[in-house]
């Protein structure tokens, strides 16, 4: 990781409404509100961190997906265990940083969310030495996209089902690429219905048959609308991925064996991807970089760290694996690379 300037503000620390973990609000006056929100009401990210912090020089910052706010404090642990703090980002108008009258999830070009992440980035470098980057679904290509274009600043990172592709998906098929470019171009806060069986969450909730006891407000039953400006920036994305991002940190992408798009509920939902098509993540993954490992889950849902508990430990063993594998600490750099540091390509 490159050597960053400290932020250009102090950040506030306060009591998270988790357990053991402070956020502080990432400032963000230079964002205009979408048409319809409110002129008035702050627009800000969300970071968290797992306390005490500072027992590391190393860190991983976590970017949530959509309709999405941190609370898998296992995967925390999890990254504590391998000797890294702890950090995890709400992205503005998720989950923490969701203020009265935005629009949730909003945004028409997903490079905008660079102003948090680096800000994020700034705030653990005056503190750190290292940085991997995690993300999950669409924060996976969120992830994905600012390291593409700040490859200094991380050592690896680590994608649970990233949303790399959208050809094939039942948005496509029933829209098809050019009206979702055209409506969101034209008209980018126009909300496009489609069908939230609501099986996702199903296989997730404590009160809908699953394990997790989180906050339907902070991620919602039904999902947020989703709105075609942002949409056509999620397809711009994965244009940029197909293209290749020529990421040059290693790269994990862990992805569920299977997908399941029933439109009719059964128990196996819970042992399958419901979200994305898992065969489109693995054949795009390659696309990120030269250097990328891709690990199949069996039973793995969607966020594969809420999977079966046999199945998230799998997953922890693997990017743990991954992690003593391929990320070192920063060393003396030999030609051009870092000592002890792994490159293919």
């Amino acid at each position: 990781m490159s050597t960053d300037p400290a932020p250009d503000w102090e950040p506030s620390w306060h009591p998270d409404l988790l357990d053991g973990y402070e956020s502080c609000d990432l400032p963000l006056p230079d964002v205009r509100p979408a048409a319809g929100e409110p002129e008035t009401v702050e627009m800000v990210a969300t970071l968290v961190r797992r306390v005490p912090t500072g027992a590391s020089r190393r860190a991983v910052l976590y970017v949530l997906g959509w309709n999405d706010y941190f609370f898998q404090t296992h995967l925390a642990d999890a990254w504590t265990e391998l000797g890294f703090d702890f950090y995890a980002i709400d992205l503005r108008r998720y989950g923490r940083s969701l203020r009265r009258g935005h629009l949730p999830g909003f945004v028409t070009d997903l490079d905008d969310y660079g102003v948090e992440l680096d800000r994020a980035a700034d705030v653990i470098a005056s503190d750190h030495d290292e940085l991997v980057l995690m993300g999950h679904s669409t924060g996976g290509l969120i992830a994905a996209l600012w390291a593409g274009r700040h490859g200094d600043r991380i050592s690896a990172l680590v994608l649970n089902s990233p949303w790399l592709d959208l050809q094939g998906s039942a948005i496509v098929r029933t829209l098809g690429s050019p009206v979702i470019d055209a409506l969101g171009s034209r008209n980018p806060t126009s909300v496009l219905r489609l069908p939230d069986l609501g099986f996702y969450a199903r296989t997730l909730h404590s009160s809908l048959g699953g394990e997790w006891d989180y906050d339907l407000e902070l991620k919602a039953t039904p999902s947020p609308p989703i709105r075609s400006g942002w949409l056509r920036a999620v397809l711009i994305g994965h244009q940029r991925v197909a293209a290749g991002l020529g990421i040059d940190a290693p790269v994990l992408v862990l992805a569920s064996s299977q997908t399941d798009f029933s439109r009719k509920w059964h128990e196996g939902l819970a042992l399958a991807d419901t979200v994305l098509d898992v065969e489109q993540i693995a054949a795009r993954a390659v696309r990120l970089g030269r250097h990328v490992t891709v690990v199949r889950v069996e039973e793995g849902m969607h966020d594969l760290v809420l999977s079966a508990p046999a199945v998230r430990a799998n997953v922890l063993a693997e990017i743990a694996r991954f992690v003593q594998g391929y990320v070192k600490p920063l060393g003396k750099l030999v030609d051009g690379g870092v000592a002890g540091v792994t490159r293919t390509g």
